[in-house]
């Protein structure tokens, strides 16, 4: 209780992280578990954002909970230039998601994130830095394309859902949201 007489109320970033540890240390004790080493490309779905596509990077750890049912834990690196170059974005997310696999090649699934962004803006803007943490949902699936009983190549894509964010240009909110594909060696451990 507070010294006003308040309970407080368990913060929903509190749950999302327990919900992503609790997804990690069921991935690690799963019996078939594997890393995944990946790169690929992103790009904002926000309109007038660049048209060019930015190089991401990332690693997961992904294991079977069912037969037809695997965990994953991941994180990645982006970065996107905005404004002309007057500002860079970069993110680190941290996802956990469930992949539904009706066939051994196919996934599909979704999952939730944090994301560690930050916005770093020209000296001539006279701006101070920022960074934000928020959380976010994404969707998509996947083909695996094996290349032997312990490796595979991953080819995986999904859509991140985040919440609009305020900008301290016009307009003063914009759409965070963005997509990426990416290309993984699934390595079984």
């Amino acid at each position: 209780m507070t010294r006003t007489g308040c309970v407080r109320r368990p913060r929903l970033d509190s749950l999302a992280v327990c919900l992503l540890l609790g997804l990690m240390m069921g991935t690690i004790a799963a019996q078939a578990a594997e890393i995944i080493p990946s790169v690929g490309i992103t790009k904002s779905s926000r309109p007038g954002a660049s048209d060019q596509a930015a190089i991401s990077g990332g690693l997961a750890v992904r294991g079977d909970l069912l037969p037809m049912l695997q965990s994953e834990i991941g994180v990645s690196y982006r970065s996107e230039d905005r404004l002309n170059g007057a500002m860079t974005m970069r993110m680190w997310p941290v996802t956990a998601s469930l992949w539904f696999k009706p066939l051994p090649a196919l996934y599909a699934g979704g999952g939730v994130g944090w994301y560690h962004t930050t916005f770093d803006y020209s000296d001539a803007l006279a701006l101070p830095n920022e960074t934000h943490q928020d959380f976010g949902v994404h969707v998509g699936g996947g083909l695996r394309v094996p290349l032997s009983s312990a490796a595979a190549v991953d080819l995986n894509g999904r859509y991140v859902f985040l919440h609009d964010q305020e900008s301290r240009f016009i307009p003063a909110t914009f759409d965070p949201d963005y997509w990426t594909t990416s290309v993984g060696l699934a390595i079984k451990f």
